[in-house]
């Protein structure tokens, strides 16, 4: 037996979270709270969420204590201490209560403990995780099942990373691939959307990386279900069901995706069963996958036609997943979380569909050094699609650079012509006088940053 299968969730007064603001620790941190447990923690930067977070009443500071840590978490038995990978392996904290012998999990084990406790729904793939898994959480809570949820995005229906209904058997579970983090996972039933290689870095090849996604498949339940993309063909004891856009041979097809007066709609056919002009609040074609996935594993679970019709009509979305900031006739602004080549081509070729005539200005900051460095040219040939393109530096995150992976080799690489490199500051001001098209910023660093003030000044 190991530690996990011995922990209990109610042996522990206090949890002690480093790197508290990120997406996912927050949520974990949120919950705790909501069950009466004392929260404090670490984060290297101050945003938005540790502002909102410290807002509810939890302790946060932003600077390496050490030993320093407040008194009451050197407790042992009733203290868990929970850290994401992301954080160095010698920062002082971490340090401190490895030494302390203190009860200390990933995120990922916390998770995969809390989900033990019910019904684990859980949504994994390169991309479409998290609009996928806010979306099945949504559709969920407007019925009468209800749901749990840990979210690694802020839902904008309930404006939260976290969805609590103490009553129902369900917990939706965005499964994150990194660091293999969802084989800490034990899923009823799951969707899979996609397996393009991505995270070289931690599995080293594209083959590694499949093998994760086939090592999670098979912790399916089972007597619950896989849900997974058309072609996939991972293999797994739970009943498989594919989903597929335009196509004779899934089991759940959508059809005839189209905009019309301001719907964005598609017919479902699965079974005996068509769905005709079925209404999508978030428009792209990439949400119209997701949105299928979410009717399929809903299906499955008894949901009715009428209770997945309304949660889609009402889910209003995630932040910074293709999110509309000004929408006026002349200038459309929309900010979009797009760090994969895969993802940069699903949201401009949704553009292009949904303004086939306005030119699309976009201003893209990459995403870790080894992702630029493995998909260079894929990276190039995509953001070759757009109108005009404004490059910023890459940025790092966890990184050290890697010699000659830069921004200005990238941008060399770019086949169109109207092309510049800026940083953050020179891109929001040259942006800022943008009166006509559509105008995209897109990334997973910190070009979110920009993204308030330039809504103010397109306003």
């Amino acid at each position: 037996m190991n530690q996990l299968d011995q922990l209990k969730i109610s042996q522990f007064k206090r949890v002690y979270f480093i790197g508290i603001g990120g997406i996912g620790m927050s949520a974990l941190a949120r919950y705790f709270m909501s069950i009466g447990l004392k929260v404090s923690g670490y984060d290297k930067t101050p945003s938005e969420l540790t502002t909102k977070l410290i807002e509810e009443g939890i302790n946060i500071h932003f600077e390496d204590k050490g030993s320093q840590v407040p008194a009451e978490f050197y407790e042992i038995a009733t203290t868990l201490v929970v850290y994401t990978p992301a954080i160095p392996k010698e920062m002082g904290e971490l340090c401190f209560f490895q030494e302390n012998q203190s009860i200390l999990l990933k995120r990922s084990e916390v998770l995969g403990l809390l989900t033990r406790q019910s019904l684990g729904l859980g949504v994994a793939g390169t991309h479409g995780k998290t609009t996928t898994s806010s979306m099945l959480a949504h559709i969920m809570n407007q019925s009468s099942e209800k749901c749990n949820a840990f979210l690694g995005g802020i839902a904008t229906n309930f404006e939260s990373n976290l969805l609590i209904n103490p009553t129902s058997k369900y917990t939706v579970i965005e499964a994150d691939e990194f660091d293999r983090s969802f084989l800490q996972l034990s899923p009823f039933a799951s969707i899979i959307t996609s397996t393009d290689p991505d995270h070289l870095d931690i599995y080293g090849d594209k083959n590694h990386f499949l093998d994760g996604f086939k090592k999670y498949a098979a912790l399916i339940h089972p007597q619950g279900c896989l849900v997974e993309k058309e072609g996939l063909n991972l293999e797994s004891k739970a009943e498989k069901i594919s989903y597929a856009l335009n196509t004779e041979t899934a089991d759940f097809n959508g059809r005839n995706l189209r905009f019309e007066n301001g719907q964005f709609l598609m017919d479902v056919v699965f079974k005996n069963s068509t769905w005709e002009a079925v209404e999508m609040n978030i428009p792209g074609i990439h949400n119209a996958e997701n949105a299928l996935a979410c009717i399929a594993l809903l299906s499955y679970l008894g949901l009715s036609e009428l209770e997945i019709r309304k949660g889609l009509t009402s889910f209003k979305g995630v932040k910074r997943r293709f999110e509309y900031h000004v929408k006026k006739n002349d200038l459309i602004y929309i900010d979009d979380y797009a760090h994969h080549p895969t993802e940069l081509n699903a949201l401009i070729s949704s553009i292009r569909m949904l303004y086939p005539t306005k030119k699309i200005i976009g201003a893209f900051q990459p995403h870790l050094f080894s992702r630029t460095r493995d998909f260079f040219d894929a990276f190039a040939e995509e953001l070759s699609q757009l109108d005009e393109l404004i490059l910023l530096p890459i940025y790092p995150a966890r990184e050290l650079p890697i010699d000659g992976v830069t921004s200005d080799r990238l941008l060399e690489k770019i086949s169109i012509q109207n092309k510049q490199l800026m940083d953050a500051k020179t891109t929001l001001n040259y942006l800022s006088k943008i009166d006509n098209g559509v105008v995209l910023t897109i990334g997973a660093g910190d070009i979110d940053r920009i993204v308030a003030p330039l809504k103010n000044a397109l306003l």
